[in-house]
């Protein structure tokens, strides 16, 4: 440490040490003022200038050095010379103190932690750079912290020193001017009936209102700064204008039809999104026909001596179908448009954050203005670029209820939710499934305990599952098609005949005006915890939005999405993402809400975990479906449930206890003392409950009980 630095630190410790040891700061007290303000009022009345010089002197010692009293100080200048005065001093005063503690901070560290922490800042030092004024006037117009550590932690920056200072003297004004107005009415006080008086009482509705006042100005003037150079309509259109009709648009769309806004729903393909026609609906009922055949399979499992099935995958698939057009006239146009909703059938593209064109698909274009707009324009398979996926064809989540013939050799790409589903469900309707996971083990969110039971139920149901293996290269060897992987270092070379890829899902980015709007979008579309994106009035909602991409989320970010979007700034609401459960419907069954083992470990969060083994209860006996367990994370010592994971039949159903109890704080005792229909699955939810009241028995006093009953034998 160079000598420089060295006196400055015996410097500053000496003038704290004074300041503390020698009680200075009861000199800074409004009772102190109290007592000797007839005596200061003289002497400043005598020496102006001196009085002006050494308050403002005094102001920049204790600012600088961010030492306690400087809000009594601002006080005090209001009352000894007034508003004009007092505010002008205050102001010029604190922004210097603020700029000495600032230099001061950055002589003595910044080196030092640039030097230790630069990587861990290097995110915050590029913002600070491109946008530190704004930050810097956004902390001071808003005192969300205490302003001596934003003086201390932007020294540590690359913040220049003229920067720091004008924003600090412009952003601390407004405060400056409340606090002041305060002490001019405080030197009014003569009496406790002094306190009532209106003029106080005005100052402190102000230091009251002072922080969302500072909020609205902060929001007001990010939103100038955002909307530069775009020209508002004097008129809107539509109250609400949506991109994309899947779960998360067609909610949006519901709720602002509901509250009677003026809303229009522009979907380029089929309303409903990939759930409806790609996803949640005709896998589950591909899962469910595949499910019956595993069941006949099984036949002896329940006293059938024999059972056959015959049957035609074509027909399996025109099922899949039917299920999907019966399903249909719940997201169909004609229901929306009977709602309220205007439902168009084109593309959309934002021209302005209030602007947007239309190309219908019958040719006709128009632009249409909205107050809001929310995208939720969904997501699509990911393909990695395999060198020759292209040539030997493939199949995704959304093309494989083409198929009308079963392939005999089916290759899946991914060992997530989807490719494990699909993997099962087609090894069931009797093609060779071979699943290959570059990862060491199938479903990778989950606890290990549920992977190895997963895969046990694949290889068992004649499922060849291969782990460590690293898609490489596509192939057509002789009319053979062939996938070359990669494991622990050679090349296994895997036969097939057609190949699904299910190794993950990306948002839909290009061709509605993201890039135009500069709203920034990496792998999703970036937006806060309102939902709104760069522009406050455009919202993102779904598995555009992330962070999870589930039917079920979306539905509940399109709430907030909506309501957002209509009422604020009158009133927007934080979207909740506290409690959000999932399942994965194989044999078995898995679903999870909250922590599992994996993350809490991850996230060094403490928890105790209660389990309870499915092949112990009753009715899983008699369905011969006994495996699996329940497994409840709680807080250490208490029955507050952090996570649940569920293995097994009806797993997917059996969490929305769990999904209830956690949203409303309910506890594994209430779980314990409710009553549960018997013999039924979900009395698997008690008995983990009981399991965990047996391990947080009172040992002691239970020793006192039973000698209470030895002696009244």
């Amino acid at each position: 440490m160079s000598t420089k630095r060295m006196l400055l630190i015996i410097a500053l410790i000496g003038l704290i040490a004074a300041y503390f040891g020698l009680n200075l700061g009861r000199f800074l007290s409004l009772d102190y003022f109290k007592s000797q303000q007839e005596a200061i009022e003289s002497w400043r009345a005598a020496r102006p200038v001196a009085a002006a010089l050494l308050y403002f002197v005094a102001y920049v010692a204790v600012t600088g050095l961010s030492l306690p009293g400087a809000a009594v100080m601002t006080l005090v200048g209001g009352a000894v010379f007034g508003l004009l005065w007092g505010l002008l001093l205050v102001s010029f005063a604190s922004s210097v103190g603020a700029t000495l503690a600032f230099l001061a901070s950055r002589f003595l560290l910044r080196d030092w932690v640039q030097q230790h922490f630069g990587d861990r800042l290097r995110a915050i030092n590029e913002g600070v750079a491109k946008e530190g004024g704004f930050y810097l006037f956004t902390l001071r117009l808003v005192p969300a912290f205490p302003f001596f550590v934003i003086n201390l932690l932007m020294g540590l920056t690359p913040m220049k020193t003229r920067t720091f200072y004008w924003v600090s003297q412009l952003g601390m004004l407004a405060g400056t001017l409340v606090y002041v107005n305060a002490g001019t009415q405080l030197a009014k006080i003569e009496s406790l009936s002094g306190i009532l008086s209106p003029g106080l009482l005005g100052s402190f509705v102000l230091l009251g209102i002072f922080p969302l006042i500072a909020k609205k100005i902060v929001e007001a003037v990010a939103a100038k700064k955002v909307y530069a150079g775009w020209q508002k309509p004097a008129h809107f259109d539509r109250n609400l204008l949506v991109i994309g009709g899947g779960s998360a648009g067609l909610v949006t769309a519901y709720i602002a039809a509901a509250v009677k806004a003026k809303v229009t729903l522009v979907e380029k393909h089929k309303l409903g999104g990939d759930c409806l026609n790609t996803g949640c609906v005709p896998s589950k009922a591909l899962i469910r026909s595949a499910k019956l055949l595993s069941h006949i399979r099984r036949a002896p499992e329940f006293g059938i001596r024999d059972a056959k099935a015959d049957f035609d995958f074509a027909e399996v698939m025109q099922r899949v179908q039917r299920i999907i057009q019966t399903v249909e006239p719940h997201d169909s146009a004609e229901r929306y448009t009977s709602l309220g909703v205007e439902v168009i059938e084109g593309t959309a593209k934002m021209v302005s954050p209030w602007e947007v064109d239309i190309v219908r698909n019958d040719g006709r274009n128009e632009r249409l203005s909205a107050r809001s707009i929310v995208i939720a324009a969904g997501a699509r398979p990911f393909v990695p670029p395999i060198p020759g996926i292209e040539e030997v064809g493939y199949l995704t989540s959304d093309t494989v209820w083409e198929l009308r013939q079963l392939p005999a050799r089916l290759v899946v790409l991914g060992g997530g939710p989807i490719g494990s589903e699909l993997t099962q469900a087609f090894a069931r309707l009797g093609a060779k499934v071979t699943q290959v996971e570059m990862a060491p083990r199938l479903l990778m969110r989950e606890d290990p305990e549920v992977s190895e039971l997963v895969a046990a139920r694949f290889r068992a149901e004649g499922i060849d599952v291969l782990l460590n293996h690293k898609a490489k290269q596509f192939t057509i060897e002789g009319g053979e098609k062939i996938l070359i992987a990669e494991h622990e270092g050679q090349d296994v070379r895997i036969p097939f005949d057609a190949v699904l890829v299910a190794v993950g899902r990306v948002a839909n980015l290009k061709g509605y005006g993201l890039e135009e709007l500069r709203i920034t979008a990496n792998r999703t579309v970036e937006t806060n915890e309102f939902l709104q994106t760069r522009y406050p009035n455009i919202y993102a909602a779904g598995d555009v939005a992330g962070p999870y991409q589930f039917t079920h989320t979306a539905a509940h970010q399109a709430w907030y999405a909506a309501v957002n979007a209509l009422f604020d700034p009158f009133k927007k609401f934080r979207a909740d993402y506290s409690v959000i459960p999932w399942a994965t419907f194989i044999e078995p069954e898995v679903a999870r809400v909250g922590l599992n083992e994996l993350e809490a470990k991850e996230r060094n969060i403490p928890c105790e975990v209660t389990h309870y083994g499915i092949d112990d209860l009753d009715r899983a006996i008699a369905d011969s479906e006994a495996h699996g367990f329940v497994k409840v994370l709680t807080a250490p010592g208490k029955d507050r449930i952090l996570g649940v994971t569920i293995v097994g039949e009806h797993a997917g159903d059996l969490i929305a206890e769990y999904v209830l109890a956690m949203r409303h704080g309910i506890g594994l005792n209430k779980i314990l003392g409710t009553i549960h229909i018997y013999p039924t699955l979900a009395e698997a939810n008690k008995y983990v409950a009981g399991n965990w009241k047996k391990a947080h028995a009172p040992v002691k006093l239970l020793e006192w009980v039973g000698r209470f009953h030895r002696w009244r034998l």
